[in-house]
Formats: structure tokens, C-alpha cells, sequence
């Protein structure tokens, strides 16, 4: 039977407090590549596994599809919204301002535990990439890089990096196997924890920045391949 999808009604004040916490569920499993491009979304499957009645998970869809993460088809489908390769070059370039900015900004307000943090993150992201734990791995990075970001005091900017990355957060559930990320030299996370332990602003920004230039080449490459029609094993992801 095809999914119902009309708009949802006005909300109440209950129904918009459940709805901003299904969001932030699905927002947090966007951003952490929990869900991948193109998966199904079902109303009523949500609105079960979440234990709410089905106007919070509506409201919740239709504002993620308003955010460019969900594309909604009436009666046809609810899926994860795929970027294009133009559309992650895009955000990337946003990023490479952005998020240097955001690490930047956290230094004064980073201590030595929080970088202790930081580090367990990193070598948790190591040992999945060495175990084949790619879940694991990409949980791994978010917590690394938002564990930095959050630290900012900079609630505006958190938000519209959230909002880059519930786009391009599916799309990197495809690094792994497709894209792992290599580095010509030491892992662009240990030179931010260098960075980190000199309180240096510039190489912070560096880092990061190089994070993302090095830690996204090959996702890069994935991604135009896919497009020009030589990945044939894209089909059966999709």
C-alpha cells in the first residue's frame, strides 16, 4: 500500500514537543550515517519504533525534507535525500570555512580531559577502520569532530553545521569500503590533537581543514564515478 503522506495538522504544544524529539533522533541518525541514501522511510514503522503516534514523525519528515535531507514523493515514498557530487563539493567548500572556524572558536574552552576524549575517539575510529567496524568508524569521526565543535559556544554556527551534515551524512556511510580515507602522512586527527595540546589557533584550522581535503578525496572520486555510471554495484545499494 503506498505511504499516506499529507501534511500534517497545526501542532499542539504536546505534539511539537514530540515532534522536535523525533526530529532530533532522525537528525542525529542522518548526521551519524546511520541511515543511507535512498533507504525507505516508513511513517508508520517510525512512529512505532519511536513510541509516538504519527503526526510527531509527519511533522519531524516534512521539516527534514524542508532542510533538504528527506525527499518526500506523496503516496510513493519517504526516502533519504542522495546529494549529488556537485551538491557535496558544495557543502564541503561551506565546511572548509566553517568548520575551522567552529574548532577555532572551542580552543579557549577545550581542557585536558576533553581532549582525552577526543583521542579515545580517534582511537576508537582506528580500530574499527582496522576491524572492519565501519559503523563503528563513522560513529567514531562524528563524535570527534562534534565532540570539538559542540565546545564552541557557538550555538548558531553548531546549527548550520548540523545542517550541512544531515545532507552529506548519509552519503558518507559510502566511504566505507568504497572511500576509506587515506592521508599522505600522520591522520589529519592526530595533528588536531597536536594542535589541541599547543593551543595553537592556526594549526587547529589547518588540520582540520586538511581533515577535510585529504579525508574526502577518494568519497570524492566515489561519488562523480557513481554518477558517470561506473560503480555497478551502486544499483544494489540504491
Amino acid at each position: 500500500m503506498p505511504e499516506d503522506i499529507t501534511p500534517p495538522s497545526p501542532e499542539t504544544d504536546e505534539s511539537e514537543s514530540l515532534s522536535r524529539v523525533v526530529y532530533n533522533r532522525l537528525r542525529d541518525a542522518l548526521m551519524r550515517a546511520e541511515l543511507r541514501p535512498h533507504q525507505r522511510l516508513k511513517v508508520r514503522e517510525l512512529s512505532r519504533e519511536m513510541g509516538t503516534s504519527e503526526t510527531p514523525v509527519r511533522e519531524a519528515l516534512f521539516q527534514l525534507a524542508h532542510q533538504g535531507a528527506i525527499e518526500i514523493r506523496p503516496r510513493f515514498y519517504i526516502r533519504v535525500r542522495r546529494v549529488t557530487a556537485l551538491e557535496y563539493e558544495e557543502i564541503r567548500d561551506i565546511r572548509l570555512q566553517l568548520e575551522p572556524m567552529a574548532a577555532e572558536r572551542a580552543l579557549p574552552f577545550i581542557t585536558d580531559a576533553d581532549i582525552a576524549e577526543l583521542e579515545a575517539q580517534h582511537a576508537k575510529l582506528v580500530a574499527a577502520e582496522a576491524s572492519g567496524d565501519w559503523p563503528a568508524a563513522l560513529q567514531a569521526n562524528f563524535d570527534f569532530h562534534f565532540g570539538l565543535y559542540y565546545k564552541s559556544h557557538m550555538p548558531t554556527l553548531v546549527e548550520v553545521l548540523e545542517g550541512l551534515w544531515i545532507r552529506i551524512g548519509p552519503i558518507l556511510s559510502e566511504l566505507y569500503p568504497e572511500a576509506v580515507p587515506t592521508y599522505g602522512g600522520r591522520h589529519q586527527h592526530e595533528l588536531v590533537l597536536d594542535a589541541l595540546h599547543a593551543r595553537s589557533a592556526f594549526a587547529l584550522r589547518e588540520a582540520i581543514r586538511m581533515d577535510l581535503m585529504e579525508g574526502g578525496r577518494k568519497l570524492r572520486r566515489h561519488l562523480k564515478a557513481v554518477e558517470t555510471g561506473n560503480n555497478p554495484e551502486e544499483g544494489a545499494k540504491t
